[in-house]
């Protein structure tokens, strides 16, 4: 087996070790380099390599994301029987929801505190990419950019702790905005009002307001949680209607 190979094998046994979930970002470059005892020209080989492979992707003054789980890659997180719990029991994703309130709210506060000039391009970037995708109708790139959003908050928080619970719930937090999605976007007026809470919220992180980027991702997702219950409840008289209808 080449140098190269090794490297590579090393490196992808590191991210699954770490647990690391679709969307998160790598070590910096030295770190990974110290765990991996590799030079840094094996280890940017190493990380060109699974790039190409898509597994990898690289911003430019931003770092090294996973971009996409390999095939055969073991995955022992709590993620997948959480999403299980949101299929098994419908009521769950309301408290994915409240648990979203309570972590996004201290996201949304330091990252107004703390957020550098690269981490407000980010923010804005994955912003664009939720209206493009929505725009040309594409709802699951349109999810994927929404978590991603949300993600590039918490990174511009500058908390470690806060950064890796967003990290590590990343799946569950996609999967939970593409059920939202499905039914509060069906409306064009909801999602104009969703488009001006992302709006709402980049814009108070862009101008160091902590207390009004904390209320405006609170209240963007206490207002998904609204549109989702009220949606449920006129499904649910519908179908009791025929029901009826057909005694």
């Amino acid at each position: 087996m080449k140098v190269s190979d090794k490297v590579v094998q090393r490196l992808r046994l590191l991210i699954e070790q770490s647990h690391l979930q679709v969307g998160a970002r790598l070590p910096a470059e030295r770190k990974l380099c110290e765990l991996m005892g590799v030079s840094r020209t094996s280890l940017r080989e190493a990380i060109q390599q699974l790039s190409a492979s898509g597994i990898l992707h690289s911003r430019m003054g931003a770092g090294t994301y996973l971009q996409q789980l390999p095939a055969n890659w073991s995955q022992h997180n709590i993620v997948e029987p959480l999403s299980n719990l949101i299929d098994q029991d419908p009521e769950y994703r309301f408290d994915v929801q409240e648990a979203r309130i309570v972590l996004e709210g201290g996201t949304a506060w330091y990252a107004a505190q703390r957020a550098t000039a690269v981490d407000l391009e980010n923010i804005r970037k994955c912003y664009e990419q939720i209206n493009h995708f929505q725009a040309i109708g594409d709802d699951a790139q349109a999810a994927i950019a929404d978590a991603q959003f949300h993600l590039a908050i918490a990174e511009a928080s500058h908390n470690l702790v806060l950064i890796q619970m967003m990290r590590s719930l990343f799946d569950l937090l996609q999967y939970n905005v593409m059920l939202g999605r499905r039914k509060v976007y069906t409306s064009p007026h909801r999602f104009e009002q969703l488009h001006d809470q992302h709006l709402q919220v980049m814009n108070a992180i862009e101008r160091q307001d902590p207390e009004a980027a904390r209320k405006a991702v609170c209240g963007h997702i206490e207002f998904v949680v609204q549109q989702v219950r009220m949606i449920d409840e006129e499904e649910a008289r519908r179908q009791r209607a025929s029901r009826l209808n057909r005694t």
